[in-house]
């Protein structure tokens, strides 16, 4: 078994869609988390806080600069994730296409790093 994350992905627009349906959404996304729960995927769900009230930490000078949101140029956003248990990609591919997501919006999958694949010694070093 491995570890997949469904990072959801939206735009301004996406997430305008998904507020102005909020209710059939929670009550959809709710389903959904139950029925992997039930399949015994779930490790773990999270939304995250609308992006205006998140800090932008921009490490391109010679000290870091944290600036509040919302982030001007960015056309997508993560908005959250569901952590997945399961024995393939395609496995995570497949409850991805499940996600019940506003047209428009995105579900990127990807593999959790096990500790054993880390390069020795960038522990030490902060290259995790």
């Amino acid at each position: 078994m491995s570890k997949y994350m469904l990072i959801m992905r939206g735009t301004d627009e996406t997430n305008a869609a998904m507020m102005a349906t909020i209710d059939e959404a929670m009550a959809a996304t709710g389903q959904f988390i139950e029925e992997m729960m039930e399949a015994g995927v779930l490790v773990a769900a999270e939304g995250l806080d609308d992006p205006g009230r998140g800090v932008v930490v921009d490490f391109g000078g010679e000290a870091p600069v944290a600036t509040d949101g919302p982030y001007g140029e960015t056309r997508e956003l993560f908005g959250g994730y569901f952590l997945l248990d399961v024995a393939t990609k395609q496995e995570a591919v497949e409850w991805a296409k499940r996600v019940p997501a506003v047209r428009g919006s995105k579900i990127e999958v990807r593999r959790v790093a096990e500790a054993d694949e880390v390069p020795p010694g960038s522990e030490s070093n902060g290259q995790i």
